[in-house]
């Protein structure tokens, strides 16, 4: 690691200011010794790069599952200030509101005699893949519905129930949506893809709980040892992708309109207050909704088909919850001792609130919000909870998953795809996918430990550990 860089905790480390020219703040970042060797240089100089943006608070943040990425690094995180701060594209990503949820059963593994049975309905009952179609027929009219309402719509189109839309973080749409700032060419890509997987490490994935940690907790949460679980994970599609390039394009103009100088150009931005600034942040918003309604649509063709399959009841797969890992949101943080609102982007980060936040259901308020955190096919994902630590440390953030330490196509020629699925399988994994590249690409030898990962934000004090989920089948974008 750079001799620049001090550890100032367990699992705790700080760049200086002056590692790269102009910075208003210490960069910070979370990673434990056994993870140390997976740290690129190019994602600290990005992390670095945050913290020279304009109206940053405190610091730039990175989870332990940071890697390079666009503008900001993938598990970066950056509050900034109503009056002098910025925001960016580059701080939420090209998918928006990538996401993930998670529903538990009634059933246990014994209740499901055929995994590849089951795998290959899922497989057939969600559009899944590059170009995957919806099997809902949109007017436009509901896409302004989804894009302001966000899972509220599609819970109104009869897609899953009220109780849906409470376990969702921000209630499944957020404030300052403005579907007039999304292009046509934006809306012609989300009307068909509304209700499909996608592709990349977009997945949904059959798991059952192997072990409890916090059982308290647990029971809150609506998990038991033995459950059969059902993970789901996407975003926004091609409707927020198209949102992204679109507004990046009058953001990068901006940046000479407020005589904004940046050390990269992929941290593009524009004043939080100024109008181009606005329009990004309400397309964003409506993108985001966007990407809750897509989860709710899937969740609702997952719930049907285990109805049909297993004949139990609707009711009985509830969802734990749902959290965003692409958003910029305002928020209410305490910044040296004064509650303020600010404007905090995640990128490849999820949102931890401890307890006592009033944003949490009332069932959580006492043990603080769910945070889920999915493995890489073969390893395990896990569930947690918001600490009152990661309120103080990291703006209510946590890490998103593993993160990469290998491209799609370096690990395209390490393996096959065949290979990949073989080696899942010898472990009782049944893996489908569109095609044998796209598990080459996601194959769980090109991510970090899930588990070290997890441990490190648990001993970090930002997110706290309560079960731990094996993967069972898993249907890969």
């Amino acid at each position: 690691m750079n001799a620049q860089i001090r550890q100032t905790a367990a699992n705790e480390w700080e760049i200086p200011r002056g590692f790269v020219p102009g910075m208003r703040v210490p960069g910070r970042f979370f990673l434990s010794k056994n993870l140390a060797e997976t740290l690129e240089d190019g994602a600290l100089t990005q992390l670095a790069n945050v913290a020279t943006l304009p109206g940053i608070i405190r610091c730039s943040l990175g989870m332990p599952d940071i890697h390079w990425g666009y503008g900001f690094p993938i598990g970066g995180v950056g509050a900034f200030d109503a009056e002098t701060g910025v925001i960016s594209p580059g701080g939420v990503g090209f998918d928006i509101n990538c996401g993930v949820r998670m529903i538990t059963t009634p059933l246990h593994v014994s209740d499901i005699p055929d995994m590849p049975g089951l795998i290959e309905d899922l497989f057939t009952a969600v559009p899944t893949g590059v170009g995957s179609k919806s099997p809902c027929r949109l007017s436009q009219q509901d896409l302004t519905g989804m894009l302001e309402n966000g899972a509220k719509h599609a819970v109104m189109m009869g897609y899953g129930t009220e109780r849906d839309i409470l376990r969702c973080e921000e209630n499944g749409a957020m404030d300052g949506a403005q579907p007039e700032h999304v292009s046509k060419k934006a809306r012609q890509r989300g009307i068909p893809q509304c209700g499909t997987l996608g592709s990349g490490n977009h997945f949904l994935e059959i798991q059952t709980v192997d072990k409890i940690e916090d059982q308290e907790t647990a029971d809150l949460f609506g998990v038991t040892e033995g459950q059969i679980c059902v993970m789901i994970h996407c975003g926004s599609r091609g409707l927020g992708h198209q949102v992204c390039t679109d507004h990046l394009q009058i953001l990068e103009q901006a940046v000479h309109t407020y005589g904004i100088e940046l050390p990269d150009r992929q941290l593009a931005c524009a004043p939080l207050s100024s109008p181009e600034g606005e329009a990004y942040f309400g397309a964003m918003a409506a993108s985001a909704n966007y990407a809750w309604a897509n989860r709710q649509i899937i969740t609702h063709i997952v719930r049907e088909l285990f109805v049909k399959k297993f004949r139990i009841e609707y009711e009985e797969m509830p969802l734990v919850y749902d959290v965003a890992h692409n958003v910029a949101k305002w928020e209410e943080h305490d910044v040296n001792g004064v509650r303020q609102n600010v404007c905090v982007h995640r990128k490849g980060a999820t949102r931890a609130f401890g307890p006592g936040r009033r944003e949490l259901p009332h069932e959580f308020q006492g043990c603080g919000q769910p945070v889920i955190i999915p493995g890489s096919m073969g390893t395990p994902s896990y569930l947690l909870a918001g600490t009152k630590g990661a309120m103080e440390k990291t703006f209510g953030s946590t890490c998103h998953g593993s993160g990469r330490v290998q491209s799609r196509s370096s690990a395209k020629k390490s393996q096959t795809g065949e290979e990949v699925a073989r080696a899942l399988l010898a472990q009782g994994i049944v893996v489908r996918a569109p095609n044998q590249a796209a598990i080459a690409e996601e194959a769980p030898e090109v991510y970090k430990s899930s588990s070290e990962v997890v441990r490190t934000v648990h001993d970090a004090g930002i997110s706290r550990i309560i079960a731990r989920l094996r993967p069972l089948g898993v249907i890969k974008g």
